[in-house]
């Protein structure tokens, strides 16, 4: 029975690789940190340079609820969450002029002092979108009209809501979307696609859930799925849900920042005084740890690999180049930019500071930080509580970069012309 199980997945991930999850002709940003969950755009021919006053803005959007989740753009349609009205929907815009297509329900409105409303990025595949509320309501939606497909609780399979609610970007992955309910009913569900039925539930894992996504990546010939937490960095089976390899943690508080993988090795960091740590998995599916220090302390503004040099800002320390090999620190800039989040392409990190709400375009390189244009904001939102920040990641697609700051969705033009 569980061959033939494996036999109808591999057939499943055969189909799926035919049938991408955007037209491979066209840029796209289908889900939390793009293509490949690695915040790196293949992107080409966008701007070196930025003038003086920054980018061309091409529209501003003003309607996108109270939150903090991400864009994801897929063709001319971009796809969004905010809280409106008291309750979380998702909100489909035209990319291009950024006029409202639809929007449906997806929950009640989370609250707390830091900031209301959604957090996650929905996920694009095909012609549907998937999408995590705050409160745990996952929903599977059309994505030519709003219709909702069908709706689960991640509290149906034993989760209950982290401090500052669910902030997962669900995974899809052949015929199974993957995310993190937590607990001790298993910390990792599998469902299928069509109708959200269980597929399997992790439960030999059995953490709470934090905030960070779960990739998909093949160790050993083993399609697995790799998920951090307070307590653990672990790998569960695509197939089973079963335990692959885990090893200890240290987090603190809250454990954000999305694990990267390169081949065999992974290295996961989490901000609170955590630091970062490499492993890599042998054969044997046994965990070597290569390094573990407290040079990147990343908080949530994300982690970006490039060319065997790891990027991104850490408490503490600022913004740091880190040797991926050994984990030595190459550079840092302490002074120059405040704490925030990054995204790469065409050979430049666009990073946006949380406290002021400025945009750098920064060399994408070992040698040091050198900037190459920087604007700010403007407007900014008024609706932001006092304890909350500008945290949602910059996306750069179709050569265009996306900001937010609360109901305030900007759109400009980075392309070359």
């Amino acid at each position: 029975m569980k061959r033939a199980r494996l036999l109808l997945f591999s057939v499943a991930l055969c189909l799926t690789s035919i049938v991408p999850l955007a037209v491979a002709d066209r840029p796209s940003w289908p889900q939390w940190r793009g293509p490949q969950r690695t915040g790196l755009s293949n992107e080409e021919g966008l701007l070196k340079q930025w003038p003086e006053a920054g980018p061309q803005r091409l529209w501003l959007f003003q309607s996108a609820g109270i939150g903090f989740s991400g864009p994801a753009v897929v063709h001319d349609q971009l796809y969004i969450m905010g809280s409106r009205d008291g309750a979380e929907q998702l909100i489909a815009l035209d990319s291009r002029s950024g006029s409202e297509i639809w929007s449906v329900e997806i929950g009640p409105e989370y609250e707390n002092r830091w900031g209301n409303g959604p957090r996650g990025t929905p996920t694009c595949d095909g012609d549907f979108v998937y999408t995590l509320g705050a409160q745990g309501d996952l929903i599977a939606v059309r994505a030519t009209d709003g219709v909702v497909l069908w709706r689960r609780k991640m509290q149906d399979f034993g989760g209950s809501l982290p401090n500052w609610g669910y902030c997962e970007s669900v995974l899809v992955d052949g015929q199974q979307i993957v995310c993190t309910p937590g607990g001790t009913q298993g910390a990792i569900v599998a469902l299928e696609k069509g109708n959200g039925d269980l597929i399997w539930q992790s439960s030999e894992f059995t953490d709470g859930a934090q905030y960070a996504s779960l990739i998909v990546t093949e160790i050993n010939g083993i399609r697995q799925y790799l998920q951090i937490t307070q307590q653990h960095l672990v790998a569960v089976s695509a197939v089973d849900g079963s335990l692959v390899w885990q090893t200890d943690w240290r987090g603190n508080v809250a454990v954000c920042t999305t694990p990267i993988c390169d081949g065999n090795r992974v290295y996961v960091t989490s901000g609170y005084g955590a630091g970062c740590k490499l492993v890599e998995i042998g054969r044997d599916n046994s965990v070597l740890e290569v390094f573990d220090n407290k040079f990147m302390k990343n908080h949530h503004g994300g982690v970006i690999l490039l060319n065997n040099h790891l990027y991104g800002h850490s408490d503490g320390v600022g913004w740091l180049c880190q040797n991926f090999e050994s984990g030595e620190r190459v550079w840092r800039n302490r002074d120059e930019f405040g704490k925030g989040s990054i995204a790469y392409a065409d050979g430049m990190f666009y990073c946006l500071d949380k406290e002021e709400g400025i945009v750098a375009l920064v060399d994408a390189s070992p040698e040091r930080w050198n900037e190459r244009g920087r604007f700010s904001l403007n407007p900014q939102s008024e609706r932001r509580k006092p304890s909350g920040r500008i945290w949602t990641h910059p996306v750069i697609v179709d050569g265009r970069l996306y900001l937010r700051d609360q109901e305030l969705l900007f759109c400009y033009d980075v392309k070359q012309r």
